[in-house]
């Protein structure tokens, strides 16, 4: 259940699991430094951090070279970003095709006026069931065989 967000900016309010392309226009909360996690893919730099608009607050987790490129306090619009849920909380997650451009800062509240609200999961939603990468149990032969 992919949802594109592509037309328009979200509100935090509206984030949900298992949207992709979402753009946001949020103030930076809390900035966390890069570090290293090992995932199936083997190590990855990532980056947390708390972000809100008017509507309430979300946890941010930067991936790859998006990792560290927050400072808090700082108006920022993401696109390119996609949702996951942990926890029964929705997380926003940015990685190397996604961007972060500074706003002017009077295009986002300021850190007084994000409420404490934080979107939810439903409690039955599940994440989507992974694809393997490349041909796993499918082999293709060069040459027939004789």
């Amino acid at each position: 259940m992919s949802q594109d967000s592509r037309e328009k900016n979200l509100k935090v309010s509206e984030l949900k699991p298992g949207m992709d392309n979402v753009t946001v226009r949020v103030r930076v909360l809390e900035a966390g430094e890069p570090r290293t996690i090992n995932t199936r893919r083997g190590p990855r730099t990532i980056s947390e951090a708390v972000v809100g608009d008017e509507t309430g607050r979300v946890r941010l987790t930067l991936w790859g070279s998006a990792a560290g490129n927050l400072e808090q306090g700082t108006a920022v619009e993401i696109r390119g970003a996609w949702t996951t849920a942990y926890r029964g909380q929705v997380v926003l997650n940015v990685g190397n095709r996604g961007e972060i451009n500074t706003l002017d800062d009077s295009e986002a509240p300021r850190e007084d006026e994000v409420p404490e609200e934080t979107p939810r999961a439903p409690p039955d939603w599940q994440p989507p069931a992974r694809r393997s990468s490349g041909f796993r149990g499918f082999r293709t032969r060069r040459y027939p065989r004789y």
